[in-house]
């Protein structure tokens, strides 16, 4: 008896142009916000439909209603400070402009300190490459970094702290499930086989400050704030996403680089204020997603996942998800041996990794997808194993070659589940 792979993907699709249309028009205060529901429901109904024509099994609403100034890129984390209050836009050109800084930790004592957004190791390590508009570098690489990450032509992208954090997004995230609610039972499904992302707390609290004093506060705000939207999520009957690429990538951020000791006291926090804000909330009904940033560049000072696993797994989320197709990763599978020999993966525990990136334009071979899929398979079980991209395709690869990916997923799963 053949045992099926199952297969998803990180949340991000490309998105179609009426959509793209609707939104900037949103913005620019020319589109009512009614107008724009609709246009996000009907969009909805057909980035779901066309996952499902794919064949995947756990399908989402593409992002469609996460809105941010910035494009597609930058929506995973900004549309979150449109939906608390406490949070104000801040233009880093502007003369008064400081850069964000890491307030110290009420609970933890370490020695580092954040250095300017725009000062990642990789980036300076290879400043010549990411300063070559023609390198491939970056988001396809034709801009300055910081303009790229900071800013757009709508305006300031970096929002900062000024008041008490709290939520106000009920009805975007309501807008959101029944868009997907809807375009699910157009095609005899239930929330079930569907999920939402959603920003976690220490992704959210990487901001400037002005309120709060210490970090632990900051990220704990968040927590407490973003615990509305996860709790609707899943009240909805849907699978709730946490985006959580914090935990990993914001080790390049530190310049210089920090003790390993004092980096996990740092993420510690972080992974403290993810239970908090999941309290309540069935673990079966969650899943993690840890990567090290979407950029395109060489990632040559990530953090080996060996070295932060153990901490992904204190959240209380079944699924985790987490980068396996990228070059600088895919060897990273063989932790998961000593991981299960050492009984550290409880039998509840099931894994979402990687098997198509978002960093090339090159289309992964099915059969290639395939052994990607086997040697997790092969180590936690196929039953444990869903198929998955490395992060969000929505900005990271044209939308044809995005679509493409999933369709060499869906079959490389396929290929998987026939030697099982």
């Amino acid at each position: 008896m053949t045992t099926r792979i199952r297969t998803t993907h990180v949340g991000s699709l490309p998105r179609t142009q009426a959509l793209t249309d609707a939104k900037d028009s949103y913005l620019a205060g020319s589109l009512g916000r009614a107008s724009l529901d609709e246009v996000v429901a009907t969009e909805t109904a057909g980035v779901v439909k066309r996952q499902i024509d794919l064949g995947l099994d756990v399908v989402n609403d593409g992002e469609y209603g996460h809105i941010a100034v910035g494009g597609d890129y930058t929506a995973w984390m900004l549309y979150a400070y449109r939906r608390v209050s406490g949070v104000t836009p801040q233009d880093p050109a502007h003369p008064d402009y400081v850069p964000a800084t890491i307030r110290p930790s009420r609970s933890r004592t370490t020695s580092i300190h954040l250095a300017e957004w725009t000062q990642h190791r990789d980036w300076l390590a290879f400043d010549e490459a990411y300063g070559d508009p023609g390198s491939g570098t970056l988001f396809g690489g034709a801009e300055d970094v910081s303009a790229a990450f900071f800013k757009g032509e709508g305006g300031p992208l970096l929002p900062a702290v000024t008041s008490a954090v709290t939520y106000t997004g009920a009805d975007d995230v309501a807008r959101d499930l029944a868009a997907t609610r809807a375009a699910l039972e157009a095609n005899g499904l239930t929330p079930g086989s569907a999920f939402i992302s959603a920003l976690s707390p220490g992704s959210a609290g990487r901001l400037d400050d002005g309120f709060y004093e210490y970090d632990d506060d900051q990220v704990n705000a968040f927590a407490d704030a973003l615990h509305h939207e996860y709790k609707a999520i899943t009240d909805a009957g849907f699978t709730l996403q946490l985006d959580a690429p914090d935990l990993a990538d914001t080790w390049d951020l530190f310049n210089p680089q920090p003790s390993l000791a004092d980096y996990r006291a740092f993420t510690q926090v972080r992974i403290d204020a993810i239970n908090r804000a999941l309290e309540g909330i069935d673990p079966a009904q969650v899943r993690l997603h840890v990567c090290w940033g979407s950029w395109h560049g060489p990632h040559s000072t990530d953090i080996p996942f060996r070295d932060i696993v153990d901490l992904a797994l204190q959240v209380n989320a079944n699924g985790l998800s987490f980068e396996a197709a990228n070059v600088r990763h895919e060897h990273e599978w063989k932790i998961w041996k000593d991981i299960v020999d050492n009984g550290q993966l409880p039998e509840e525990r099931y894994l979402v990794p990687g098997c198509v990136s978002h960093v090339t334009n090159v289309l992964e071979h099915p059969e290639l997808v395939a052994d990607r899929i086997t040697r997790f398979a092969e180590v936690v079980g196929p039953e444990r194993v869903v198929a998955s991209t490395d992060c969000g395709l929505g900005g990271r690869v044209h939308g044809q070659i995005a679509w493409a990916k999933l369709a060499s997923l869906t079959e490389g799963a396929r290929i998987a589940s026939e030697r099982f």
